[in-house]
């Protein structure tokens, strides 16, 4: 597990080297946005403890399972005061709906833990505006911290090389584009999210930049 620490309120930590997570330091402890894959708690909790804080909540983007891996063992160790948070399109994927036509790209594993909040447009998640971005998956979320306007974008991006909207295949990470559901949603929300004007964009796979606009 590597960790970067990026600004003084937000924490990188990368599994397999093409695989994020982020640490959000709250007045109360940590958020954790996104749960990388399998096998990823002993590194994510060392992480934590290495800040000095412990984690109060995990958001997440989407539902593959790139994202959630280790939800479970996580919410198994962390126990039932940790809240679990997806939108709620994605928890209904996750609840065996049908809740599109056609089958759904991308990993969509068993998930044991039921989410504690269903997250909309506009909630907030501490210090974390939650922002609907739909396209890679259906109930895919973006967050925008309020403080610093740090945008955790999920896989709406991927940033190797330059910045790319997963809309297509892009020959340096092709796999994001390959689990995309609907690509003409993932162009608006990519569009949508360049609009914010964030000060720093940290994606699903690659590194924070400072900017999407290319």
């Amino acid at each position: 597990m590597h960790v970067k620490q990026v600004t003084p309120t937000l924490t990188q930590l990368t599994q397999y080297r093409f695989v994020n997570a982020y640490l959000v330091r709250e007045d109360d402890g940590l958020t954790l946005v996104d749960a990388m894959l399998g096998r990823a708690a002993a590194g994510i909790l060392a992480a934590a403890e290495t800040l000095g804080a412990p984690i109060r909540r995990i958001a997440l983007t989407h539902g593959h399972g790139d994202h959630i891996g280790a939800v479970d063992p996580l919410k198994e160790r962390l126990g039932a005061d940790v809240e679990v948070l997806m939108s709620e399109l994605d928890a209904r994927i996750h609840a065996g709906e049908h809740v599109v036509e056609g089958k759904l790209p991308g990993s969509w594993p068993k998930l044991a833990t039921r989410p504690d909040t269903l997250l909309r447009e506009g909630d907030r998640v501490g210090s974390l505006e939650v922002i609907a971005a739909p396209g890679h998956t259906p109930g895919h979320v973006a967050f925008l911290d309020t403080r610093d306007r740090t945008l955790i974008a999920g896989d709406v991006f991927t940033t190797y090389g330059r910045p790319q909207v997963t809309d297509h295949l892009y020959w340096r990470f092709p796999f994001a584009a390959m689990a995309t559901w609907d690509k003409a949603v993932d162009r608006a929300s990519a569009e949508k999210l360049r609009g914010l004007g964030a000060a720093r964009i940290a994606v699903g796979h690659g590194p924070v930049v400072s900017s999407v606009a290319a």
